[in-house]
């Protein structure tokens, strides 16, 4: 038994939950998010809790109980609180704009870089080198902070490049470091 299927997912008031045979939708104060559903899992409403139970003992059913009861409780905190990542540009003029809803970074190549507004996720920068992304699809906030971090990724010399804020980058030596041994 998945011990993360098998936990019963509370619902908060002002929430709500469809569950039908094609769709699982949830809705709430920050917007309405919905998954397909499997045939693998059964998804119940019961005295405001959703239950995920497998249909069998199969491996692929296995898999797709702690997927589904996951991903339900992603959409219940998402449409409640939202989720959030918080990015941070480092190295001498390195920084980030908002321009027109759309981030133009400048981080060392001959040209900006522009990452068009997606649709769902909202940007906000401090200091010129902070960028916070925030929506309601865990899934999404986390695809767009890695697409953002992958325009440069920070290198093991001078830690230069876009990092996640609370990121350890470990630093290696340089060439001279290990000559000098």
């Amino acid at each position: 038994m998945s011990r993360i299927g098998k936990i019963p997912i509370q619902i908060k008031e002002g929430i709500t939950v469809d569950i039908s045979e094609e769709r699982i939708t949830v809705k709430g104060p920050k917007g309405e998010l919905s998954i397909p559903n499997s045939f693998r899992v059964k998804v119940e409403l019961k005295n405001g809790e959703v239950t995920v139970q497998r249909r069998s003992d199969q491996k692929e059913d296995k898999a797709f109980h702690g997927l589904y009861r996951s991903l339900i409780n992603n959409m219940v905190i998402g449409v409640a609180e939202g989720f959030s990542k918080e990015l941070e540009i480092r190295g001498i003029g390195y920084r980030v704009v908002l321009d027109n809803d759309n981030l133009v970074i400048n981080v060392g190549y001959s040209h900006s870089v522009i990452v068009k507004k997606v649709e769902g996720i909202e940007f906000n920068i401090t200091d010129n080198n902070f960028i916070k992304i925030s929506g309601i699809d865990k899934q999404l906030v986390g695809q767009v902070a890695a697409n953002i971090r992958s325009i440069r990724k920070p290198e093991p010399y001078k830690g230069k490049g876009i990092r996640y804020k609370d990121e350890i980058v470990v630093k290696k030596a340089g060439k001279s470091a290990k000559a000098a041994k």
